[in-house]
């Protein structure tokens, strides 16, 4: 299989040799080349596919009639209350919009993602179960790490911990937390749970933080403590990190040190109404930056359509990027920077490496992600499986 006429975001053009589903070589553009296994692409850009770093692939009620949002107020445990109204009022399984989900976000480019699941007392494994077949699913086609996510808090939801535990016993990959003291009232009996699951288990971490100011911030560097303690460097990752974004640049630049030290990553979706961490600062003194969705058409939030180019020009738009090397920057937390924080040891677009692409109408980067425009093709394995953005 040959895809003719492509063009990398360094602006050369080549073909693109494939066998056995991975790129064989990389050969000067031909204008004549032609057959059953050739494919032009008439100079599109080519980029590698794109990764969702933080979804909720349980929550979104995509596919199902418009719910309003029933949220009384803003606050975090507001959303919390108002989502358990939709969940018990609910009759479709998480499977079916889940799955609704998964089959947009590949017609848009993305092949990876990082899914939490929530998990209580009241809903135990159930969402971690409908996760678990959506994931058997769509395997060869997507790849969809867990992490098992105390939405209700830990402490303000007994027997949730041991729920943890045996989540990662079943297929999970992560271990979930959220807002120790903003939710659970408690920051060091919250993080014994979670980093007490991590290390027994072997499982990564991959905390929700909502809490602003340097409250927050103190519970940034306690995590960023707790990971270099236990050994989890390049395994833990604090979620929205709000905080970052609200205290003084001094504070957020020993912050950024503490977190590169402990190899703590930072991911934001580019919030509308909070605080978003500054990206740049934190890249710059070495924390790995990465984004994701959020959420998407539920009892969170109405918005998002699982587009990552969209998002990182959301993210763009939030952080003031204008010039076309941090429109790379927004690029990248969707690309290889949430790759690397997902672990995927294969990924990227290379001699030798998976036929995983994705074409778009741009010439550059920046425009890719400044215009958002629909996604031509979307290869995986060599195997073209969306066109126009639609899956096929």
């Amino acid at each position: 299989m040959r895809f003719t006429n492509a063009t990398l975001p360094d602006g050369s053009r080549h073909d693109i040799e494939v066998e056995a589903g991975r790129i064989s070589a990389l050969l000067p553009a031909s204008v004549a080349a032609s057959g059953a296994d050739t494919i032009d692409l008439g100079g599109t850009l080519v980029l590698p596919p794109l990764v969702d770093g933080h979804i909720h692939l349980d929550k979104t009620l995509l596919g199902l009639p418009w719910v309003p949002n029933q949220s009384a107020g803003n606050q975090v445990s507001d959303r919390i209350e108002a989502e358990r109204r939709v969940r018990a009022a609910r009759t479709v399984p998480e499977f079916e919009t889940g799955s609704n989900l998964v089959r947009q976000i590949v017609a848009s480019g993305t092949l990876h993602m990082r899914s939490h699941v929530d998990i209580d007392n009241q809903l135990g494994l159930k969402n971690l179960d409908e996760v678990l077949k959506i994931r058997e699913h769509f395997q060869g086609l997507v790849t969809i790490e867990i992490v098992a996510f105390p939405q209700s808090g830990i402490l303000r939801s007994p027997g949730t911990a041991e729920l943890l535990d045996e989540a990662i016993a079943q297929g999970a990959d992560l271990v979930g937390g959220l807002d120790p003291v903003g939710i659970d009232g408690d920051l060091d009996a919250h993080l014994d749970t979670v980093f007490a699951i991590a290390s027994r288990r072997g499982a990564g971490v991959d905390i929700h933080l909502h809490d602003g100011g340097e409250g927050g911030l103190a519970q940034i560097l306690a995590i960023a403590a707790r990971t270099e303690s236990n050994g989890l460097q390049g395994k833990v990752a604090v979620s929205h990190a709000f905080a970052l974004g609200s205290v003084s640049t001094d504070s957020v630049t020993r912050a950024a040190d503490r977190l590169a030290r402990a190899g703590v990553a930072i991911m934001s979706h580019g919030p509308g109404g909070a605080t978003i961490p500054p990206l740049k600062l934190l890249r710059e003194h070495g924390v790995e930056v990465f984004g994701g969705s959020d959420n998407i058409r539920d009892a969170w939030s109405p918005f998002g359509n699982g587009d990552m180019l969209d998002r990182a020009m959301q993210i763009g738009y939030r952080a003031n990027f204008r010039h076309d090397a941090e429109l790379a920057i927004a690029f990248d937390m969707v690309t290889a920077a949430a790759a690397r924080v997902l672990g995927l040891k294969d990924y990227g677009f290379k001699v030798g490496g998976p036929a995983d692409f994705v074409t778009v109408e741009a010439t550059t980067l920046a425009e890719a992600v400044a215009t958002r425009k629909r996604r031509g093709l979307v290869v995986k394995a060599g195997r073209i499986v969306a066109k126009d953005g639609v899956l096929i």
